[in-house]
C-alpha cells in the first residue's frame, strides 16, 4: 500500500523510510511512488534552509569529527576464505545456508568500527546504494536535492552533542568504508550519524501512526519451563533489496558487555538484541510530535543499554538520562530479574510499565504506563490506530497457546488472522504477522538462546544461536555460529497457493497504483483477478474503487467502496478515507 508516510523519504533524504502502522500493506515496487502532494511542503523547505544559513549550530555540527586519537588501531587486512566468508584476526563474517549474514567483531570502539566496516564493506555500500537510488528516483531535481541536504544539516545539527563519544568513534571507523559515491550528500562520518536517526525521523515526521511492530514477554506459569521468553516482529520495510542482507552481529567490546543484535549492514544501533547477561531490548515506535531537532537516536539508546546494563534498574537508568526526539517503547527483558518491563520514552516524558499480578507483558504501539494516562496524543492513537487491536489479538492467542515454548511463540509471531480467527486479508496491519517484517526474533534470556527468522519475512526457518558458546572459545574451535539442531522449521504457509497469490497481489498492486495515477488503463478482468488474489483484504476494493473513480465509472466505483466497508479496515483514518470517496462518488451519480 502506498500512502502519505512515503513523503518522509523526500523529507529526510538520507533516512530509510519506516513502515507505517497506519497503512503500509503493499509497498514492494510501489513503495516509493507518490502522488503530487509530495511537494506541498516546499514552503517549509525554504524556511528551514533559511534557518540553516543563519544557524551557528549547523556550522559547528558540519565541522565536527570525533576524537579518535586515544584509540590504538590496526587497519584490518581481510582474508577472503570464499565468496561468503571473510576474516581478520578473530573477527569474522559469513553467510549461513538460510542466507543470514553472521558477523563477529571485537575490540575498542574505533577498532570495532574498522573491523565492522572492513568485513561488511560490500554489503554496507549496497545498502547505501538502495537508499540513495530510491531518493534520486523519487527526487530527480538537483535543486530540490540541494534543499533537502540543507534541511538535513539543519535538522541533525545537535545530534553529535547527544551521541556518546565511544559510539561516535565506532561510527567514524565504520564510515571509512562507506562509498565515495555519496560524499556530495554529506561526508562519510556525518552520513553514518544521520542514518542512525532514520527510525526516529521517519515516524516522527510523518506524525501518523508508526511502525506497527508487535512484541511480547511471558514467564512463570505462561511458559513451558517457567523461564522468561520474549518474541518480537520488527515490521519494517524499505523494499525487497533492503531486506535481503540481514545481519546478525555478535559484538565483544573492550568495555561493557558482549551482545548480539539483528539489523542490517552499516548499523551499530540496536533494534532487537540480547547481551551476555541475558538482558534483551526491542523497540516499538509510539505516537510522536514532529521534533525541531534530532537528539539521541533511539537505536543508540538501546545499544547503550545492551552494552552497559545487567538488569532492569540499570537499563531504566540509562534510558532516563538520554534525550530522545521521538516517542518509543523499549521492551526490556532480564534474566537476572526473571521478568520484563516496558520503558516508554518521549522528548518530554518518561514512564515505566510493569505488571504485578501477572507474568506477561504485551507491547504494540501505544503507551501503557501511568506517565502517559492523560496524554491526549496517546489516547487518540489507541482509538484510531490498529495498536489496540493487535494487543487484543495477543491476549486471544495467549489464551489458546498456553505454556509457551519457542516453537509456540513462533506460531504467534506468524499469525495472520484477525480477532476470533477472522480472515482479514493477507498483509492487513491488524494481524500480528503483517507479511512485511524485516525480521522476527525469539529470546530465551535465562538460557542465553536466541532464534532469528530468515526470509521471507518471519516465515522462513528460525536459526538458533547460543550466546554461551558464541562468546567463548567454543565458537573459535569450530567456526560455527548457529546451533542448527534447535532451529524452528519454516512456516508451511510459504509453500501454499495463498502465499503465491499474496506475492502476485503485491506485484499487481504497483500496476493498480499506476492506473490510479493515470499512467495506464486496466480491464475489468485484471481488477477481478487482482481482488481474487486477496479477497478478504479491504484494500483491493478500495484501490479498485479509486481506479473506477479516476476513469469516471462511478457506479462501479460506488460498488467497490461499499465492498471495502464490509471488510476489516485497518485504521479509523483509512475507514474515513473510504467513506469520503464513497460520498464523493454518490454525489457524482446524482
Amino acid at each position: 500500500m502506498v500512502k502519505k508516510e512515503n513523503n518522509i523519504l523526500a523529507f529526510v533524504i538520507l533516512n530509510e523510510t519506516n513502515c507505517s502502522g497506519e497503512s503500509q500493506q503493499v509497498k514492494k515496487d510501489s513503495f516509493f511512488c507518490q502522488s503530487n502532494k509530495c511537494w506541498k511542503i516546499n514552503t517549509l523547505f525554504y524556511l528551514l534552509i533559511t534557518i540553516n544559513l543563519i544557524s551557528c549550530g549547523v556550522r559547528k555540527s558540519i565541522k565536527h569529527t570525533p576524537d579518535v586519537q586515544q584509540y590504538a588501531l590496526e587497519i584490518p587486512k581481510i582474508s577472503n576464505l570464499n565468496d561468503s566468508t571473510f576474516s581478520f584476526n578473530e573477527n569474522y563474517l559469513t553467510k549461513n545456508k538460510q542466507q543470514l549474514w553472521e558477523l563477529y567483531i571485537k575490540g575498542s570502539p574505533l577498532q570495532l568500527g574498522y573491523n565492522n566496516g572492513a568485513l561488511t564493506q560490500n554489503l554496507m555500500q549496497k545498502q547505501e546504494e538502495i537508499f540513495f537510488s530510491k531518493v534520486e528516483g523519487f527526487v530527480p531535481s538537483k535543486f530540490k536535492q540541494n534543499l533537502l541536504r540543507g534541511l538535513l544539516k539543519w535538522y541533525n545539527r545537535k545530534m553529535y552533542l547527544n551521541v556518546r563519544n565511544d559510539f561516535q568513534a565506532e561510527l567514524y571507523g565504520l564510515s571509512q568504508y562507506s562509498s565515495d559515491k555519496y560524499d556530495f550528500i554529506a561526508p562519510k562520518f556525518r552520513r553514518a550519524m544521520y542514518l542512525h536517526g532514520a527510525h526516529d525521523i521517519g515516524h516522527a515526521m510523518q506524525d501518523l501512526m508508526v511502525v506497527g511492530c508487535t512484541s511480547l514477554a511471558v514467564w512463570n506459569e505462561n511458559t513451558e519451563d517457567g523461564d522468561l521468553l520474549i518474541g518480537r516482529n520488527f515490521d519494517f520495510y524499505v523494499g525487497d533489496d533492503f531486506a535481503k542482507n540481514k545481519l546478525i552481529e555478535f559484538v565483544e567490546p573492550d568495555e561493557g558487555i558482549a551482545y548480539m543484535s539483528v539489523s542490517w549492514p552499516g548499523m551499530i544501533g540496536v533494534v532487537s538484541g540480547m547481551n551476555k547477561e541475558g538482558l534483551t531490548v526491542t523497540i516499538n515506535a509510539g505516537k510522536s510530535k514532529i521534533p525541531l531537532t534530532a537528539k539521541t537516536p533511539i537505536s543508540l539508546v538501546t545499544r547503550e543499554i545492551l552494552q552497559y546494563a545487567k538488569n532492569i534498574d540499570e537499563a531504566v537508568a540509562i534510558a532516563r538520562k538520554r534525550k530522545v526526539f521521538v516517542s518509543e517503547s523499549i521492551l526490556v527483558g532480564s534474566a537476572n530479574d526473571k521478568k520484563a518491563i516496558i520503558i516508554e520514552v518521549s522528548p518530554k516524558n518518561f514512564g515505566v510499565y510493569q505488571v504485578n499480578n501477572t507474568s506477561k507483558v504485551f507491547c504494540t504501539n501505544h503507551f501503557q504506563s501511568d506517565a502517559y494516562q492523560d496524554d491526549k496524543r496517546n489516547q487518540k492513537h489507541i482509538v484510531e490506530s490498529h495498536s489496540e487491536y493487535r494487543y487484543e489479538k495477543l491476549q486471544e492467542l495467549i489464551q489458546v497457546n498456553t505454556k509457551l515454548n519457542p516453537e509456540k511463540l513462533a506460531s504467534i509471531l506468524r499469525d495472520k488472522s484477525g480477532l476470533k480467527n477472522k480472515s482479514i486479508g493477507y498483509g492487513n496491519e491488524k494481524a500480528i504477522n503483517q507479511l512485511l517484517a524485516h525480521h522476527a526474533v525469539i529470546f530465551s534470556p535465562e538460557k542465553k538462546m536466541v532464534w532469528v527468522s530468515s526470509n521471507p519475512y518471519q516465515l522462513g526457518e528460525f536459526v538458533c544461536y547460543d550466546l554461551n558458546e558464541i562468546f567463548s572459545d567454543e565458537r573459535l574451535k569450530d567456526g560455527k555460529f548457529a546451533k542448527s539442531e534447535l532451529n524452528i522449521a519454516k512456516d508451511p504457509f510459504v509453500d501454499s497457493k495463498e502465499f503465491q497469490d499474496y506475492e502476485k497481489f503485491k506485484f499487481l498492486s504497483s500496476e493498480v497504483e499506476k492506473a490510479i495515477d493515470g499512467r495506464i488503463l486496466l480491464t475489468d478482468n485484471f481488477l477481478m483477478n487482482y481482488q481474487s488474489l486477496n479477497k478478504d483484504f479491504w484494500w483491493v476494493y478500495y484501490q479498485t474503487g479509486k481506479y473506477y473513480y479516476k476513469v469516471k465509472e462511478y457506479s462501479k466505483a460506488k460498488s467497490e467502496f461499499e465492498k471495502a466497508l464490509t471488510k476489516e479496515i485497518t485504521t479509523v483514518p483509512d475507514k474515513q478515507s473510504v467513506e469520503k470517496y464513497l460520498h464523493k462518488t454518490v454525489k457524482k451519480l446524482r
